[in-house]
This record gives structure tokens, C-alpha cells and sequence, in this order.
């Protein structure tokens, strides 16, 4: 066994020794960062965030008084009445200037409650934001894990290859001194290149994991990217019961979960809305101030000078205005009727994101009880694999075994280290989600 363990170590310390020198290795939390910082869709949720600040703030300025300012020009042709109450063919020209405001003093409550609505779906999409971030975190964490898988995948398919070596390297010692037979050394050498057919094909589903993740992260190119290898060495199987419940793991979602925030969010809103509506039945009251000044001149007539006129034509009012709604073709009637169904259907939508988010746990949990399961069957598997492989190799180095029972020992022998890699894996990915719905970080 020593002579075939040895090149192993030494081909996977050559393998990873120019890896680590050259490329940047990448943590979870880092590809987390990055994917979070640079992804369009979370850019666009940005956006959507900042138009609700906008629309908060047009909803407060609601408040404020208004200004407008107004000039005209009149000229008139043709025949008109004069001051001597006869008519003349004259020429008249008019100009006129005015400033005015209006204040609103009572809208119903429509604006206050038109700032709280505004407010809570500003907060709605707030959540919405963490909600497009959590659904790429999650989707960096499986990119991540698939190249992790695929990195042990491609080690356990180029240690074959390192075994395979060492065989026909040991056969070719045994033909020459006539211990071994040409056909066994084709055999050994065919299974070879079946070993590095399957090595190429895990180095290609390992680099395209790569540009799945690196396209994941908007980077420009796949060249130099590799990630960090967790320690699974003292990683072992605990029982299922130590497992937090879904009952359990689903109230801590509830507080935590962005989604669930949103909709309650919204349901809120509606009730807002629903006042809104209700304002059509009230009165309003608005305070309204102006300033003005003209001046007139008719061709054929003495005038005052524009200065004379615009002094003496100055005026300046205040007024109130009262609007008293009676009977507006039910108008008010349905828009509070559509507001309360509105409400309804946002009720529902809570509830379905609440049943869906359970489902989530539910699935997550029992993926992980069954991963759980996996990872104590396939250590124990690849311990009984790998003690037949050594009694096999024993016993095929000393005549007893054939190539192809040593060939078959092997195989299953790698096999299992790759299910156990992926036990591994798949339990520690699932087991990472079920603290990321409890609120915690997504880590592995």
C-alpha cells in the first residue's frame, strides 16, 4: 500500500502547490460579497428602493404651501365698446400680473395617511432589496458547493490515474522478468486511459462549475478564480434528532425572513389605502392667498402711465375654500370597496408566502435528515471499500488476485471516497440552510 499511497500524496501536493501560488482563493462570504455588490438584479431592486424614497418624499411635501406666478398680454382689434357706452372701432391693449398660493388645512386625512402608506412600501421594497440578496447568496452557496464537489470529484479521478500508473509501472517490472503476461499489461494500460478519460471529464465539469460561479459574480473571466476548500476532516454524522425542528426552525423565519416582512408590510398598507378611500367622504379646506396689478390702454384715449396704472391697479386677496362632497357617482363608495379587496388579497398573498416558506423549511430539513443519513452510510461504506481494496491489493501482489478483482476493489474504492465526498458535502450545504432560515449567515 506504501507504494501507491506515496505517488498519490505527492502528485496531489504537486497538483495544488502552482494553484495556491497563482490564484486568489475565494471564501463563501467573499462570493457572497462580490456577487451581492456587482449583480444587476440586486441594482435594479436598488432602484426601485431610491423611486420609493421619491415617492415618500412627494407624499410629504403634500404638506407644503404652493406658488405660482402668472403674466398675459391682451391685445384687441375692431370694433368695442368705449367708456361713453358706444361702439368704435378701437385699438386695446391689456397686460396683467399675478402671484398666488394655496395651503391645504384638511384633506380628509388623505395626507397623512398617504405619508404612512408611502412609508410602509418604502419599507416593503427595503425588504424586497434583502429578499434579491438572500436568493443570490443562496445561489452563490450552491455554485460554490458544486465546484467544491467537483474539486474532490477531479482529486479522486487523478489519484486513479496515479494508481493505474503505478500498476502498468509494476507490470512492465513483472513482464520483464516473465511474471506477468502482455495481456494483462493491455488491460492495465487500457483501464489507464479510461482513468484519464474520466479525469478530463472531471477537470471539464470542474472548470465549467468555475464559469457557472464566475458569471454568477459578473466577473469578466473564469481565468484565476478558485475558492476555498473547507476542512472536512473532522466532519462527521450527528443524529437527526439534534436537528432543529421545521416547527422550530419556521419561527425563527417568520422574524427574520424579508419575504415574510414585505408582505406584512404591505398588508399594513392596505389599510392606509382603505383610509385614503374613506377621505372622498369628508369635507376639505384650503387656505388661498394671491397678489395682481394690470395695465389697460384703448387707442384714441388718454391713459395713466404703466407705473401709475400697475400701482394703482395693485390688489392683493385672502380666501377660504370649503369643498363639501354630496354626490360623486359612487365613486368613493367603490374605490373603498376595491381598497378592502385589495386588502383581502393581500391577506392571501401573506398567507401563501407564510405556506411556502414552511414548504422551504420542510424540504430543507428533511434533505438535510437524509443527508445526515448519507454521510453516516457512506463513511462507513468507504471504510469497508478501502479494507477490501488493501486485502485485495495484498493479495494481488503476492499471485492470488487477478488484475480485474484488483481493478473492481480499486473502482469501489474510489467510488466510495466520491460518494462520501459528496455525503459531505450535501450535509454540510444543508445544514448550512438551516441556519440561513434561522437568521443566520449563509456559511459553510
Amino acid at each position: 500500500m506504501k507504494r501507491i499511497t506515496i505517488p498519490i500524496v505527492l502528485f496531489a501536493a504537486t497538483l495544488s502547490q502552482p494553484t495556491m501560488a497563482q490564484q486568489k482563493l475565494w471564501s463563501l462570504r467573499e462570493c457572497c460579497d462580490y456577487a451581492v455588490e456587482h449583480n444587476i438584479t440586486i441594482k435594479q431592486q436598488e432602484n426601485q428602493c431610491r423611486q420609493q424614497e421619491i415617492q415618500l418624499s412627494n407624499a410629504k411635501n403634500q404638506r407644503l404651501p404652493d406658488l405660482s406666478g402668472s403674466a398675459s398680454q391682451n391685445f384687441s382689434f375692431g370694433r368695442g365698446l368705449t367708456s361713453e357706452n358706444t361702439y368704435t372701432n378701437t385699438n386695446t391693449s391689456s397686460t396683467s400680473f399675478s402671484l398666488g398660493t394655496s395651503v391645504p388645512l384638511f384633506t380628509g386625512f388623505q395626507i397623512p395617511n398617504n405619508i404612512k402608506l408611502n412609508q410602509l412600501n418604502l419599507e416593503a421594497a427595503t425588504q424586497d432589496l434583502e429578499k434579491a440578496k438572500n436568493d443570490i447568496r443562496t445561489q452563490v452557496a450552491q455554485a460554490y458547493v458544486q465546484i467544491l464537489y467537483n474539486m474532490e470529484i477531479a482529486d479522486v479521478a487523478h489519484r486513479q490515474i496515479s494508481i493505474d500508473s503505478a500498476q502498468v509501472a509494476r507490470l512492465k517490472a513483472l513482464l520483464d522478468i516473465g511474471r506477468a503476461s502482455e495481456a494483462e499489461l493491455a488491460q492495465q494500460k487500457a483501464t489507464m486511459a479510461q482513468s484519464r478519460l474520466t479525469a478530463t471529464q472531471a477537470d471539464n465539469n470542474l472548470q465549467l462549475a468555475i464559469l457557472a460561479m464566475t458569471q454568477l459574480l459578473e466577473l469578466p473571466t473564469p481565468e484565476g478564480f478558485a475558492v476555498v476548500r473547507p476542512d472536512l476532516s473532522s466532519q462527521s454524522s450527528v443524529q437527526s434528532s439534534q436537528l432543529a425542528t421545521p416547527n422550530e426552525i419556521y419561527a425563527d423565519a417568520l422574524a427574520t425572513k424579508p419575504e415574510v416582512q414585505a408582505q406584512q408590510l404591505r398588508l399594513r398598507a392596505t389599510e392606509n389605502s382603505i383610509k385614503i378611500a374613506q377621505a372622498g367622504y369628508y369635507p376639505t379646506l384650503s387656505f388661498s392667498a394671491g397678489l395682481g396689478s394690470n395695465y389697460y390702454k384703448t387707442s384714441g384715449f388718454k391713459a395713466d402711465n404703466f407705473a401709475t396704472q400697475m400701482k394703482n391697479n395693485f390688489s392683493q386677496y385672502l380666501g377660504l375654500n370649503l369643498s363639501i362632497p354630496i354626490f360623486n357617482r359612487f365613486q368613493t363608495r367603490n374605490s373603498i370597496r376595491t381598497a378592502k379587496i385589495d386588502r383581502e388579497n393581500q391577506t392571501l398573498q401573506l398567507d401563501n408566502t407564510k405556506k411556502s416558506l414552511y414548504k422551504e423549511i420542510q424540504q430543507v430539513y428533511y434533505n438535510a435528515v437524509a443527508a445526515d443519513q448519507k454521510l453516516s452510510s457512506s463513511q462507513q461504506a468507504n471504510e469497508s471499500s478501502e479494507t477490501a481494496f488493501r486485502l485485495t491489493q495484498a493479495k494481488y501482489e503476492q499471485g492470488k488476485a487477478t488484475i480485474t478483482e484488483f481493478n473492481e476493489a480499486k473502482n469501489n474504492y474510489l467510488k466510495s471516497q466520491s460518494d462520501l465526498t459528496q455525503a459531505r458535502y450535501e450535509y454540510l450545504y444543508q445544514k448550512a440552510l438551516i441556519q440561513f432560515y434561522r437568521g443566520q449567515e449563509l456559511n459553510l
